[in-house]
């Protein structure tokens, strides 16, 4: 992997970290509730579904 590809590939795991972590705050709590997820954790959610 080139060093611009190994770049790229981090941006764009950034940039999807960062979308999916907002969209996680964001649930209504109804929804977060049923889906037994604490928004204070959306970090670490996020963190999990992205680079694990």
């Amino acid at each position: 992997m080139t060093l611009v590809e190994t770049i790229r590939s981090t941006l764009q795991k950034r940039a999807v970290y960062e979308k999916t972590r907002k969209e996680l705050r964001r649930l209504p709590l109804d929804v977060a509730l049923d889906l037994d997820i604490d928004r204070a954790d959306a970090d670490k959610i996020a963190y999990n579904a992205v680079y694990r």
